[in-house]
């Protein structure tokens, strides 16, 4: 019953692998439907081609993570099969049927544990906590999330001597009005505002940072008589 075991144990590993895979893709911003959906399309080899799969090649730390499922798949299903072989042949001191109901038994038990909600939520949170802890997986796909990719930016604006942003607090300019968001402010001395109030005084030389569509920014300094950078 050795080979039995270890194919058991070779797809117990394979689902952990899978698992963290899946935590390390949402660490990098993708939803927990799409992440373990391409780690099982990664580990299995499939290759779907979807936007999702774009969102993979784009990014550098999650194509790591699939390259890795790629390899460690590879092999695992290679030993997978090359174990259920051993067991089924190899093995004659019991019945083929005997071995063959503990194999479906054991694979529907694990396929049930790794389905089953409390499982996965108490694995998910080790894992998270382990990547946590051991590695810096936390890359976030900023362009993506902000679909800078789709008409919107994210844009310096330099405030010019004399021009009617100096002087003047955030709350006074109209970039609710031009469908604009200020995400921070770059002061001429260095310091830095990160999502600034409405009281917080512009003065020339601040670098406002702007999230908004391409156009609109354009159009907004275009009025304002600031510089783009």
């Amino acid at each position: 019953m050795v080979a039995v075991a270890s194919l058991l144990f070779i797809v117990t590993v394979s689902f952990l692998i899978v698992r963290v895979s899946t935590v390390a893709l949402v660490r990098t911003g993708m939803s927990p439907a799409a992440a373990r959906f391409q780690s099982s399309s990664a580990f299995t080899g499939t290759g779907f081609t979807t936007s999702e799969s774009e969102q993979i090649i784009r990014h550098p730390v999650r194509r790591r993570i699939c390259i890795a499922l790629m390899l460690l798949g590879n092999i695992g299903i290679v030993s997978l099969m090359a174990t259920l072989i051993l067991s089924m042949v190899l093995e004659g001191r019991s019945a083929p049927w005997f071995r063959l109901t503990i194999i479906i038994g054991g694979l529907i038990l694990l396929g049930f544990l790794a389905t089953t909600r409390f499982v996965d939520h108490h694995v998910g949170r080790l894992v998270s906590w382990a990547l946590s802890k051991w590695t810096d997986i936390d890359a976030r796909d900023y362009a993506h999330l902000l679909h800078l990719g789709e008409g919107y930016g994210v844009t310096e604006l330099l405030v010019i001597e004399d021009g009617p942003l100096a002087g003047a607090p955030i709350g006074r300019g109209d970039w609710f009005a031009s469908h604009l968001l200020v995400l921070g402010v770059q002061h001429r001395d260095g310091s830095y505002a990160g999502a600034p109030g409405p009281d917080l005084v512009l003065q020339p030389g601040d670098k406002v940072f702007l999230y908004g569509v391409q156009e609109a920014i354009s159009r907004f300094c275009d009025r304002r008589g600031s510089e783009l950078t």
